[in-house]
């Protein structure tokens, strides 16, 4: 599956190539390696989920913020690029996070 299909489905064919050019492959450390004690365990947690997510697909993402106890909000179509292609309901959840 290609970037455009996954995470930049919601851009023109331009802004999408930009993306996907400075994209790189996650390291596989980042796999390996242990994390510390979760956060999450002990402060508020707050998830952003984008129901349209090709990568991480929306249930998972429900699992994981349920499984915190966490605060959610749902962007209803966005993709796994929501940072850029929703930057509003973004912003609005940190500014609520950050109260």
């Amino acid at each position: 599956m290609s970037g455009r299909t996954c995470s930049r489905q919601q851009f023109p064919a331009a802004p999408a190539s930009q993306m996907a050019a400075g994209q790189r492959p996650i390291a596989a450390a980042a796999l390996d390696e242990a994390s510390p004690a979760p956060a999450w365990k002990d402060l508020p947690v707050y998830s952003l989920i984008p129901t349209a997510d090709k990568n991480i697909p929306a249930a998972a993402q429900r699992f994981m913020a349920e499984r915190a106890e966490a605060e959610v909000v749902e962007v209803e179509g966005a993709s796994h690029a929501v940072l850029v292609s929703r930057p509003e309901a973004v912003a609005e959840l940190i500014l609520r996070a950050a109260r």
